[in-house]
């Protein structure tokens, strides 16, 4: 009988089981893999066409990220009107997006159209033509744009810090100018395009209420194009850091805020030592109940918000402290940051909190992991990376198991304020 003198007990997050639902896998007939979740409520389909067409492999700045941008913007026989058009009368999504080392297309649709838009990204993937009219309107957009972004510090400090970290010549570390883009040249895209897309390397991502012919469908209209049929080659960059720590850039004589960042190298995201990273990385600034929020914004009011990051690039990462604040206190900012890392260096933290923190990191990932949509984005993730299922579980075993002494010498290892890229911009 039920005893309604007891309240009934309340699971902490890190009680329960979670587990990644494994994706199917096949390849089509030119060898191009397909990772596909079939799950869902809802008819409609989310498939990434992933290629390693980054600026990573770019020989010239610009040309990855504008070749992404300008794939569906003209064919032979379709303008980028016609093209939207077509997209649009399906109600359909069909986006581009430029990584540092992956490029994608992604297409958003009814399960029962699909069939009917699949011929449109084959026709973009084999004969996309870069217009000329297309491009320089790209350009005039892209350089307004960088216009107005050079006049807000926070801009600034974003792409000063990661060229102090990798080197202004590194792919991580670049940042685009006015020339960069009046340099671009239609011809130099399409050779891009051909080279990285149209014969480029690709792996397909798939997911939602998926049609019962739907590799056959994939393989009718994708397993015959020259996917894979250049190799990619294994391209180097070498990481030239700053040796200077500490920046202090006037971007504005009247601004009234100052962007702060403050950065350091760490291990890779398939290192064992990197998830135990993200849990200190929560505890230190990762979420609105962190050691920065509670002690800057809560208590000083220097800022509206601070929050750490630990970078998640495939051949380098970082620790990365961002926030703005006020002109007037942006030292006394960093010399909280640095209060607080002192704070995690010389004591362990209680089990509360650590417990909150815990709670905080599994109830995330139950959010991750909800719908197949969140599924596959995990998997592609650990497919890029070059990882599989037993690296999640270790993720997930590390939140539950870590103790505070073990993040109090994570805590001494990765967080002295020496070792760190401090940024000022106002």
């Amino acid at each position: 009988m039920l005893n309604r003198s007891e309240a009934p007990h309340i699971k902490d997050a890190v009680e329960y089981k979670i587990g990644l639902k494994k994706p199917d896998q096949f390849k089509l007939d030119n060898g191009v893999e397909v990772y596909n979740v079939q799950a869902g409520t809802e008819e409609v389909v989310q498939i990434e066409w992933v290629f390693k067409a980054g600026n990573w492999f770019e020989e010239k700045k610009l040309i990855a990220s504008a070749a992404n941008f300008l794939i569906k913007n003209g064919t032979s026989n379709k303008s980028a009107f016609e093209i939207n058009e077509f997209i649009d009368f399906y109600g359909a999504y069909l986006n581009r997006s430029c990584y540092n080392e992956t490029a994608v297309v992604s297409l958003h649709c009814l399960t029962k159209q699909l069939e009917h838009i699949l011929p449109l990204v084959q026709e973009i993937f084999l004969d996309a033509t870069m217009p000329e009219d297309e491009l320089l309107i790209y350009k005039q957009n892209m350089k307004q744009r960088l216009a107005v972004n050079l006049k807000k510090c926070d801009f600034i400090a974003g792409r000063k810090i990661d060229a102090l970290l990798f080197g202004e010549k590194h792919p991580y570390g670049v940042y685009s100018e006015m020339d960069d883009y009046d340099a671009i040249k239609q011809d130099e895209l399409i050779r891009y395009y051909q080279s990285y897309y149209k014969n480029g390397h690709c792996t397909i991502f798939s997911a939602g209420i998926l049609p019962a012919n739907y590799q056959q469908l994939l393989n009718k209209y994708f397993g015959h194009l020259p996917f894979n049929k250049n190799q990619v080659t294994n391209i180097s960059h070498p990481m030239l850091p700053s040796s200077q720590k500490k920046w202090n850039i006037l971007n504005d004589p009247d601004g009234v805020q100052g962007a702060i960042r403050i950065a350091r190298p760490c291990p890779l995201p398939s290192d064992p030592v990197f998830p135990k990273l993200q849990v200190l990385n929560v505890l230190f600034g990762g979420f609105f109940g962190s050691r920065l929020m509670a002690n800057i914004r809560e208590d000083k009011g220097y800022t509206y918000g601070i929050y750490s990051y630990l970078m998640n690039h495939i051949h380098a990462s970082a620790i990365l402290i961002s926030t703005e604040a006020g002109r007037d206190v942006c030292e006394a900012t960093v010399k909280e940051v640095y209060h607080e890392m002192e704070q995690l260096r010389n004591k362990e933290v209680g089990k509360d909190e650590l417990l909150l923190v815990k709670n905080y990191l599994i109830g995330t990932l139950l959010g991750d992991l909800d719908g197949p949509f969140h599924i596959i984005g995990r998997w592609k993730n650990l497919i890029l990376h070059g990882m599989d299922e037993s690296h999640f579980h270790y993720y997930v075993d590390t939140i539950k198991t870590i103790e505070a002494k073990e993040l109090k010498n994570l805590a001494e290892k990765y967080l002295n304020p020496e070792e760190f890229y401090e940024l000022v911009v106002v």
